[in-house]
């Protein structure tokens, strides 16, 4: 366990009557004209105005509840956690991503759910399993459901059409998709089949897991990057770039894939949703299901909403948490067309949201979706992975030499 967890549990554990409010509320308890005072703490900028809305809502319910917002870039949100964490200062309710929960959890820095739930008869059954299973801990779930991404194939219509080749559809395989890339790649023209990205979620692990591969182990005691099934899928992916169907690994570190994509150099790319709000300017552009394998499969990750430990409402922040839940909360993201909700049902707002293109195929990659890994070092994995991997990418060294350091190194940092 990382040293910062055990000074973070100890220091929780001595401060538990600590509240997780600002120094000049701090001797009222967090309250203020007469409200209890609960702070709030995301990443997202963008989310803002429909965060905004989605408070107004609760507060119809909960007026005695004044909740109060605390933006932190992306790059910077984490970091300061760890550092309000030992200082007892967490908002009372945050964001958590699916590769600190672990961490967050067994370190005691956010409250296991259950139990809240179970008495509330609140119920887990309103967001896809794959999610519930991400945010759930030694039995324990810890975060609610916020809203979900998974991978589609997004394709040029325009190129397409130029080559006469038809649009992707959910039959397609991985054998059409190598056929579909050297029919659309023109040298000449200087446009790629498809872009074979070095990126996890969206990228290899999709590949991995639709050959019957795995990432991490069930006990999380070793990496499967070393298995035949997950080799074969390393080199079916990187085939792609040896065969001059995809721009090089140099190629897309000097301009990203997706601005290659966006101007009409790549015919063909894995990617999320979160392109949507880019790639929806574009006419030529839209997106299906990704091709099969062994099997469909897709990663899928969201956000939740957690409670600290270290609140001194705990009661207002599980209110406040239920309802960041609720459908109601839901069919405000969706309208805005940023994330997909997670709440079962609400999908169909985001999807009309963006007449222009078939988004139903992320909606639908829910159903064959596997939450993406989340151990307690999940970072230094994904680093180890970046260094290995980017070496296979740019035929440095052969996939099984990339694969055996990488699993060598994997083990090593899973064994600590």
């Amino acid at each position: 366990m990382k040293k910062w967890i055990i000074m973070l549990v100890t220091v929780v554990l001595g401060l538990i009557g600590l509240s997780g409010c600002s120094d000049s509320d701090a001797a009222s308890g967090g309250e203020k004209d007469g409200k209890v005072e609960i702070t709030y703490g995301f990443w997202d900028k963008k989310q803002v105005p429909a965060i905004e809305e989605i408070i107004k809502l609760f507060n119809e319910k909960y007026p005695d509840i004044k909740v109060k917002t605390e933006i932190t870039p992306y790059g910077q949100y984490f970091q300061k956690l760890e550092t309000a964490a030992t200082g007892g200062a967490l908002p009372d309710v945050l964001w958590m991503n699916g590769a600190h929960v672990v961490q967050y959890a067994e370190g005691k820095v956010i409250l296991p759910l259950s139990e809240m739930a179970e008495k509330d008869d609140y119920s887990l059954d309103n967001y896809p399993e794959s999610l519930i299973d991400l945010y759930t801990v030694d039995g324990d779930i810890y975060g609610i459901p916020k809203d979900y991404d998974t991978t589609g194939l997004w394709y040029n219509k325009k190129i397409f059409d130029e080559a006469g080749v038809s649009y992707p559809d959910e039959t397609w395989d991985w054998e059409k998709l190598k056929e579909a890339a050297k029919q659309l790649t023109d040298k000449e023209k200087g446009i790629w089949g498809y872009a074979a990205l070095m990126g996890n979620q969206g990228g290899y692990y999709d590949f991995i897991w639709q050959n019957d591969g795995y990432i991490i182990s069930k006990d999380s005691k070793s990496v499967g990057f070393d298995q035949p099934e997950a080799i074969e899928a390393l080199e079916y992916n990187v085939s792609f770039i040896k065969e001059g169907l995809s721009p090089t690994q140099a190629q897309m570190t000097e301009t990203a894939a997706s601005e290659l994509f966006s101007s009409g150099k790549i015919a063909m790319m894995f990617d999320g949703p979160w392109m949507v709000p880019e790639y929806k300017k574009n006419p030529d552009l839209d997106v299906a299901v990704v091709p099969q394998g062994k099997k469909r499969a897709v990663s899928i990750h969201g956000l939740s909403n957690v409670i600290s430990s270290n609140t001194k409402h705990k009661e207002e922040a599980w209110k406040f948490l239920q309802f960041l839940g609720s459908k109601e909360a839901a069919v405000v993201y969706a309208k805005t067309g940023t994330v997909i909700p997670a709440f079962n049902g609400t999908q169909d707002a985001w999807k009309e949201s963006v007449p222009n293109l078939n988004l139903q195929a992320f909606i639908d990659g829910a159903e064959y979706s596997v939450p993406l890994p989340s151990v307690e070092n999940t970072g230094e994995i994904w680093q180890y992975e970046t260094d290995v991997l980017k070496k296979a990418w740019s035929e440095e060294i052969s996939i099984e030499e990339a694969a055996e350091e990488l699993t060598k190194k994997a083990n090593e940092a899973l064994s600590k």
